[in-house]
């Protein structure tokens, strides 16, 4: 069974485009795929929880996840157009939360052998 097989068989899949392309492509070769969360808080949330689900279970078969912490987002606020604005952080506090962040990531997902992930 290939990742997008097993992510249908859990019902994790609600829509994909070219899912018989996207088949082909994880049965020839092992992909990178990429993950970017907001360092708001100095740990993980609920809204971490589905893509990171996914991104392990891509490393469990073998796949590269990419995740960014994006420490330029944190300093400038939130540009998706909410009624209301994110608390802008300092400096100290975006960095203390990237920290933070990536030493939970560091216990979630492997960071050596063939299926690496990068945090950047």
């Amino acid at each position: 069974m290939n990742i997008i097989d097993e992510l249908e068989w859990r019902n994790a899949i609600n829509q994909q485009t070219d899912a018989e392309g996207l088949r082909e492509l994880v049965e020839e070769k092992k992909i990178s795929l990429y993950c970017g969360v907001d360092p708001t808080g100095d740990s993980m949330h609920i809204g971490h929880l589905i893509p990171f689900m996914m991104m392990k279970r891509f490393q469990l078969t073998g796949h590269h996840p990419v995740i960014l912490i994006g420490g330029a987002t944190g300093t400038i606020g939130d540009p998706s157009g909410r009624q209301t604005e994110r608390q802008l952080q300092t400096l100290e506090q975006v960095q203390h939360n990237v920290e933070a962040l990536t030493e939970e990531m560091q216990k979630l997902f492997d960071l050596g052998g063939k299926s690496e992930v990068k945090m950047v």
